[in-house]
């Protein structure tokens, strides 16, 4: 298919900076339902002055989580994974507010002075590559100030030297990198009482996540709205660095963090924790051919009950033990998690099946006898026995008895919700992965105490 020239398509001459505007988003809106071979072949029949206002334009080729949100928010927090794309997106709103209302006077916060120039100022998503062609920007490297073409002052300032902070009175903010902000309780407090001038004073948050103090004060605080983003979703990054940091930090509690922008807490009292768990983590093809493989099962309680944990453990030739697949299925009917169970067992040449319980024992082993598992089922029960298996499993971790081969992001998440005396803090209504792999684990763990298994020796 052909693009086809439409009236809305703009004269070559004469063309006003409104003007041009108003055409570049009608010509953004059609290129968005064209292929990308469509896209190119349109794009090659622009003018030179078109070329560049579509290249001064950034609304229309933002990611969703880079869009500014709608509604009376008071502070926008963009957590997203590193090369997403958050330094843009908080170029381009000061820019826009900027632009919008001449004589603005901005806060842009970081870590430190050196960052805030380095990344804010002068980067190559920083305010200055941001700059229109026809709306330069003026750096005053001795003032710190940052004065833009509409007559608006930014100023920058450090979270280190957070008093700085007190008595500037502000129309809108930019806060990059909160995470790293060391002493950035008091440098936000300042903050956002000197945000006071206008009819709607905001702040832009673009951090990469991690815990600290300031991040949980934005966090608690009210008029708060947040979008999210991954390394992934930025179609400009090379495809093969991309890749690349998939394959080598893809699930891991650094990949999720710097990748993916996720959050990671660990509960008070959990029995496991992220920095355990990474101290446990191995690569999948390092743990050889296992000596003795259970597969551990924490079945719905009802057809339309939450998901059916399911998860492979394995004795290793060393004597460790090892979690090698979560199979784990959500909310299946009964012959759907049955077929999980027993394609898991043809995968890893099972030696046995230890499941909860708590829909009767012998209505778990008919269920998975009548997806062919033939298999011993060893039932356990939940109600006496979760946090007595559990803790001697944790401990085990803590030994380096236990690795994980691979990354399991939802099992993870669900073992550091676990908590001393059965109490659960973690995602989701029931940690049915992490009870499964709870279950799968103890039994070769007492497997290993009676002296079972090639080649482990009595403990």
């Amino acid at each position: 298919m052909t693009a086809r020239r439409t009236k809305g398509r703009p004269p070559t001459r004469s063309w006003t900076a409104q003007r041009l505007s108003a055409w570049s988003q009608m010509i953004w809106s059609q290129l968005e339902r064209l292929t990308e071979a469509q896209r190119r072949q349109v794009l090659r029949t622009l003018t030179v002055e078109q070329r560049r206002e579509m290249a001064n334009r950034w609304y229309g080729l933002e990611n969703e989580g880079q869009r500014e949100p709608p509604g009376d928010w008071r502070i926008w927090l963009i957590q997203a994974g590193r090369g997403f794309g958050k330094t843009r997106a908080g170029a381009e709103w000061v820019s826009e507010v900027a632009r919008s209302s001449p004589g603005a006077r901005f806060a842009l916060v970081g870590a430190t002075i050196a960052d805030a120039q380095r990344v804010m100022i002068e980067g190559p998503s920083g305010l200055i590559a941001v700059a229109r062609s026809h709306e330069p920007v003026r750096w005053i490297a001795g003032r710190r100030e940052l004065r833009f073409h509409s007559g608006a002052i930014a100023t920058l300032y450090s979270a280190e030297a957070g008093e700085e902070l007190r008595g500037p009175e502000h129309h809108a903010a930019w806060c990059d990198e909160l995470a790293k902000w060391r002493r950035g309780e008091a440098a936000w407090d300042n903050l956002m009482m000197g945000l006071r001038l206008g009819e709607r004073p905001r702040v832009v948050v673009t951090t990469t996540p991690r815990t600290n103090a300031a991040m949980r004060r934005v966090k608690a605080a009210s008029g708060l709205v947040e979008t999210r983003g991954r390394t992934r979703d930025n179609p400009w990054l090379p495809a093969n660095f991309v890749g690349a940091m998939l394959e080598n930090y893809g699930g891991t509690r650094l990949g999720r963090q710097e990748l993916d922008g996720e959050m990671l807490e660990d509960v008070e009292g959990a029995l496991w924790s992220r920095t355990l768990i990474e101290r446990c983590r191995v690569e999948t093809d390092a743990i050889g051919k296992p000596a003795r493989v259970i597969i551990g099962v924490d079945p719905p309680a009802s057809a339309n009950g939450d998901a059916c944990g399911i998860v492979v453990a394995a004795l290793l030739r060393d004597g460790r033990l090892a979690v090698v697949e979560d199979a784990s299925v959500e909310t299946p009917p009964p012959a759907l998690w049955a077929q999980a169970v027993a394609a898991a067992a043809a995968r890893w040449g099972a030696d046995r099946i230890v499941a909860e319980s708590n829909m009767g024992g012998e209505m778990v082993t008919a269920t998975l006898r009548q997806a062919d598992v033939t298999l011993p089922v060893v039932a356990v029960h939940a109600s006496v026995g979760k946090a007595r298996r559990a803790e001697p499993v944790a401990l085990a971790y803590e030994r380096g008895q236990v690795v994980h081969a691979g990354a399991f992001a939802a099992l993870e998440d669900q073992l550091c919700g676990l908590q001393v005396g059965g109490g659960y803090a973690g995602p989701g209504r029931s940690p049915d992965r992490a009870d499964a792999c709870v279950w799968a684990l103890a039994a070769l763990l007492d497997g290993v105490r009676k002296g079972r298994g090639p080649g482990v020796r009595r403990i």
